[in-house]
């Protein structure tokens, strides 16, 4: 049991890694800014919601998960 769970942690430290150096490099900087992602600007008020990006973000790890699973 402890050998799994020792593996487990080992792979979301690289997930979390590569993921920071993704972000660090800025390969995902259009992320957030596509059609469909909407921002308002008032005098006092903001209001921003990322509704496509959000839909890639979901659709990406709904299939990343989904072949892991499989494998698994």
């Amino acid at each position: 049991m402890q050998h799994s769970m020792g593996n487990t942690l080992i792979v979301i430290g690289a997930c979390l890694i590569i993921g920071g150096l993704v972000a660090k490099l800025g390969l995902l900087s259009w992320l957030g800014h596509l059609p469909g992602d909407f921002h308002v600007k008032k005098e006092n008020f903001q209001f921003y919601l990322p509704l496509t990006s959000m839909l890639i973000v979901s659709a990406t790890l709904s299939a990343l998960f989904s072949i892991v699973r499989r494998f698994l």
